[in-house]
C-alpha cells in the first residue's frame, strides 16, 4: 500500500489518565491524525490499542446520542491501567461521511430513523472509514501485534487485512444510557458489533 500519512510532530501530554506521547502525522489530502503512546510499545509483545474514529459531538459535546467519548476515555483508562499502550485517533466524523453530514443524518434520527436508515436515506455509505491509516501509525511506532479494544469485529477484520495483528479483541462496553439504547440496538443488529455479552473472548 502506498503511504498516505507523514509524521509531523510529537509532545508531551499531560492527561486525567497520565501523560501520553502525543504524535502527529499528516494524511495525503490535508488531514491530521495522532496517536497517544503511554510506556514502550516497540517490543514486539502485543500493545493494549484503541483504533478511535473521531467523533466531535461525543468526544468534546458530550453528545449521549452515542457511546464514543465514553468509549475514549475508557480506551486512555485502560491504557494508563496498563501502563502501556496506543490510542489512534482518526479524523474521520461520523464513520466519513463528515461533520455537516452527520447533523443531517442526526435530523432524520430525530425523525425516527435509526443510524443506518439515515446515511442510506441521504444517499451516503453507511460506514466510510478507511482503517488502513492505522497500519501506518502503527508501523511508524514500532507497534507489531495489538490486543484491540473495539466491540467491532469488521474492525478487526479490516485491520488484519491491512496487516495488523490483532492478537486479541478487548471489549469495550461503556457509555450505555436510554438517549442511545436504539444507537446500541442498530450497531449489535445491522452492524454485528459484540454489545451485550453477546460474544466474550
Amino acid at each position: 500500500m502506498m503511504s498516505k500519512l507523514t509524521y509531523r510532530a510529537a509532545c508531551r501530554l499531560p492527561t486525567e489518565w497520565g501523560v501520553f506521547q502525543m504524535y502527529g502525522f499528516e494524511e495525503t489530502g490535508g488531514r491530521e491524525h495522532i496517536a497517544l503512546v503511554m510506556g514502550q510499545v516497540d517490543d514486539g509483545e502485543p500493545v493494549l490499542a484503541r483504533v478511535h474514529s473521531e467523533c466531535l459531538t461525543g468526544d468534546a459535546l458530550f453528545s449521549q446520542k452515542c457511546d464514543c467519548g465514553p468509549q475514549l476515555q475508557a480506551a486512555m483508562q485502560a491504557v494508563q491501567q496498563a501502563g502501556r499502550g496506543v490510542v489512534v485517533y482518526l479524523r474521520q466524523e461520523g464513520r466519513g461521511i463528515g461533520l455537516i453530514n452527520k447533523i443531517r443524518a442526526y435530523q432524520l434520527q430525530d425523525q425516527g430513523l435509526d443510524t443506518v436508515e439515515a446515511n442510506v436515506a441521504l444517499g451516503l455509505p453507511v460506514d466510510a472509514r478507511d482503517f488502513r491509516l492505522a497500519q501506518e501509525i502503527f508501523a511508524y511506532l514500532g507497534v507489531q501485534s495489538v490486543r484491540l479494544l473495539t466491540n467491532n469485529p469488521d474492525k478487526v477484520a479490516v485491520l488484519q487485512a491491512a496487516g495488523i495483528n490483532v492478537a486479541e479483541r478487548v471489549p469495550l462496553q461503556v457509555g450505555e444510557h436510554a438517549e442511545n439504547a436504539r444507537y446500541l440496538h442498530t450497531k449489535a443488529e445491522k452492524l454485528g458489533h459484540l454489545l451485550h455479552g453477546s460474544e466474550k473472548k
